[in-house]
This record gives structure tokens, C-alpha cells and sequence, in this order.
């Protein structure tokens, strides 16, 4: 899932998408274990995709809105003391 769509979801959908892609990435280690599948490429999605969504519900919880809206603010802000 990409981060612009992760940033769109509300936080109850946040939640669940956190708690399904959790689920995937639990039964993908499984089938690894187990000598079924040899998805590392896959793992490594998953848990990139759980990293967003936690940054993303964690932003929302300190009223952070991401170093780019930050950053064009700041500039902004420079050009009108100019």
C-alpha cells in the first residue's frame, strides 16, 4: 500500500489495516517456517507497510503532519518576513 493512501484511511481503518497486514506478514513467517514458501521479498513489504502505518497513526497522535508539510510551511513563513 502506498504511504499517500495509508495517509488517506481514518483511524479506525488505520487500525484494522495495521492489524491485517500484521496478520499476513504472521502466517507468511509461518509458511516460511515450515518450508512452504520463500517469500523474503514479501516479508519485507509487509513489514515496511506495518512501519507507515504505525508512523502515520503515531504522527496523528502528536499532531504531526509529516516533514514535507512542515517543510513548505517553514518556507512560507521565511518568504513573508522577506
Amino acid at each position: 500500500m502506498e504511504l499517500a493512501k495509508i495517509r488517506s484511511l481514518s483511524d479506525v481503518e488505520l487500525a484494522h489495516q495495521e492489524k491485517v497486514t500484521a496478520e499476513q506478514l504472521f502466517r507468511l513467517r509461518f509458511q516460511v517456517a515450515l518450508g512452504q514458501n520463500d517469500g523474503v521479498k514479501k516479508i519485507r513489504l509487509l513489514r515496511r507497510e506495518i512501519a507507515q502505518i504505525k508512523t502515520v497513526a503515531r504522527e496523528r497522535q502528536l499532531g504531526i503532519h509529516g516533514a514535507a508539510q512542515d517543510a513548505a510551511a517553514a518556507g512560507a513563513r521565511k518568504g513573508m518576513r522577506s
